[in-house]
């Protein structure tokens, strides 16, 4: 393998790497309905969207429940504290889909989508 197709090679993988981390999500409480989000969209429950500390607003993530597996696709909109210990907090509906309403917390694996051009 030549020098270059290594360092691409290296590259691709640590930039695959980067894009996953684990932590805790939780989901908004009803009274944040119809305000707006840090990024100027209003909150809808019904939506799949989350609040993350710091990834772009409307980057995609694929969020896996560790604890049974499921998964949703959710856009980020709004923003965590920085002091948070939460790594996301869902709408309602995506916490649904993840099977954790009844638990209010899980530990979750986010993957960062990224658009083939």
């Amino acid at each position: 393998m030549s020098k270059f197709l290594t360092t691409v090679f290296l590259l691709a993988s640590f930039s695959l790497l980067a894009q996953v981390e684990t932590g805790t999500a939780s989901f908004y409480h009803n009274k944040f309905q119809g305000r707006k989000t840090s990024s100027g969209e209003i909150f809808k429950q019904e939506l799949l969207t989350c609040a993350h500390k710091s990834l772009p607003f409307g980057t995609m993530l694929k969020v896996t429940n560790l604890s049974n597996d499921s998964t949703v696709v959710v856009k980020v909109n709004d923003r965590l504290p920085k002091r948070s210990k939460r790594t996301i907090d869902l709408t309602t509906t995506a916490a649904k889909q993840l099977n954790f309403i009844a638990k209010g917390l899980t530990k979750v694996k986010i993957e960062r989508i990224i658009e083939d051009n």
